[in-house]
């Protein structure tokens, strides 16, 4: 590779991180980069901070996560797309809890690695009646800004994207593709003074949190409200 192609890969690679590390900053996760894998995501934890980022509703408007103003205690779960069959069965089983949660008093918001007008789109259509008329916020993370900064943010495999790209799935602009980052699956319950009451992530992405120990992180925040 000739010198002069060398250093633009390296400028390239420069300004890469730079952009990261100045979102995690603003975000308030900048100590921990993005993991090589699901594995080694450092997320975070129970008594720490919750981070303001601002993602997209399905109308493509910006949504600003600000935990120094929250109005009432949030619930955060986050899944990696609607072309992921185990997000779709796991939305479609939330559709139990979600009125009971908001029965409380406690926001539900849902953050997917989809771009704004894809929210929907990708979701199967089963998800979609089953979530239909229920009281949550479906969000887009697609800059993959709220997932650097929960820590949950790993880099997506070139199989994984060139499995989803076979299956003729729309996954341009999605942070799969955008900035090459997938998030962990996780929850993450929030207090109204903005701290983090009760978190959880599994790096199987199989694997999610069962609807009693959401109910029983739920309860806990709105107690404390």
């Amino acid at each position: 590779m000739p010198f002069r192609s060398i250093l633009h890969v390296l400028f390239a690679l420069m300004m890469t991180a730079s952009i990261v590390c100045s979102i995690a900053i603003q975000a308030g996760h900048a100590d921990v980069p993005i993991a090589e894998s699901a594995a080694l995501i450092e997320p975070l934890a129970k008594g720490d901070k919750a981070p303001r980022f601002v993602v997209e509703t399905v109308d493509g408007e910006a949504f600003d996560f600000d935990p120094e103003n929250l109005e009432r205690p949030a619930v955060l779960l986050t899944f990696r797309g609607g072309w992921c069959p185990f997000c779709n069965a796991y939305l479609s089983d939330m559709r139990h809890a979600i009125p009971e949660i908001r029965a409380m008093g406690v926001d539900v918001l849902f953050l997917s690695g989809d771009r704004a007008e894809l929210l929907f789109e990708t979701l199967s259509q089963e998800t979609q009646e089953d979530i239909d008329g229920l009281d949550y916020t479906l969000l887009s993370d697609a800059d993959a800004q709220a997932a650097v900064a929960l820590g949950i943010a790993f880099k997506a495999s070139q199989r994984t994207i060139n499995r989803r790209n076979e299956k003729g799935q729309d996954i341009e602009d999605s942070s799969m593709l955008k900035h090459g980052v997938l998030p962990v699956p996780a929850v993450f319950a929030i207090d109204r003074d903005g701290v983090i009451n009760f978190a959880y992530t599994n790096a199987d992405y199989k694997v999610r949190l069962p609807a009693d120990e959401l109910l029983a992180a739920a309860r806990e925040i709105a107690a404390a409200d």
